[in-house]
């Protein structure tokens, strides 16, 4: 239905962005590491350490995030439950005027809030829905998002690096493992800005141009950098 296509799409959007996420970051780090004139095999480990650090941060993130919601909705919940245990009649009142102020027959509200005290568990995904503004189902798991995160981020993370990995394999020269790089890079970032051209509507192409500027630039600034570091270092 309506609500399940709106909960796959956010999680395709997130997972879009965390691929974003881990493209321009990991490529902006491998960028400032070859400008500093950096060997192929040192920009490959830097590349990879960055790849774990950059996912296990959005990871942990992640994971205290939503475990953290999950701790707020189950405190929340627990106060509830225990006024409901201790004065069901209230609730039931409270309900019932609130009810009322919408628009609701008092009687009929009353009698409605009622039978809803008599089943606690429903009582309870009312008050949770109705009174906190909270929905138990949009609640996802701690690990599972954590993992999501760190998929989605190691997944652009490791788009940089592919030359620098098959590139021996294929017979590419050394030196040319940074060209490829920069290339592949170009052409996932604006496969990146079409797939979120989905989410805002905007046009295709300019989705694409945007992504390749925004990212194109961090990489530049991050090789401009590790150039003058390279040449101060020397």
């Amino acid at each position: 239905g309506q609500r399940h296509r709106v909960i796959s799409g956010g999680n395709l959007r997130a997972t879009v962005f965390g691929i974003n996420d881990g493209l321009v970051s990991n490529a902006a780090l491998v960028m400032g590491v070859a400008g500093a004139g950096a060997a192929p095999g040192t920009v490959l480990v830097t590349g990879v350490a960055g790849l774990l650090a950059g996912a296990l941060s959005m990871a942990a993130g992640e994971y205290v995030s939503v475990r953290s919601q999950r701790d707020m909705y189950e405190y929340q919940i627990a106060l509830e439950r225990e006024e409901l245990d201790e004065y069901p009649e209230e609730e039931a009142e409270e309900r019932a005027l609130i009810y009322a102020a919408r628009g609701m027959d008092l009687d009929k509200a009353r009698e409605m809030t009622l039978e809803l005290v008599k089943k606690p568990d429903q009582a309870l995904e009312v008050l949770a829905r109705e009174e906190l503004g909270l929905n138990p189902d949009d609640l996802g798991s701690p690990l599972g998002a954590a993992s999501s995160s760190f998929v989605a981020f190691s997944v652009g993370a490791i788009l940089p690096l592919l030359p620098f990995l098959v590139g021996p394999s294929l017979g590419l020269a050394p030196g040319s493992a940074i060209g490829w790089m920069i290339g592949l890079t170009v052409l996932s970032l604006a496969g990146i800005g079409l797939a979120i051209s989905l989410f805002t509507g905007r046009e295709a192409w300019r989705g694409a141009v945007r992504m390749v500027l925004i990212g194109g630039g961090a990489g530049v600034i991050a090789w401009s950098v590790g150039r003058l570091l390279g040449v101060a270092l020397g």
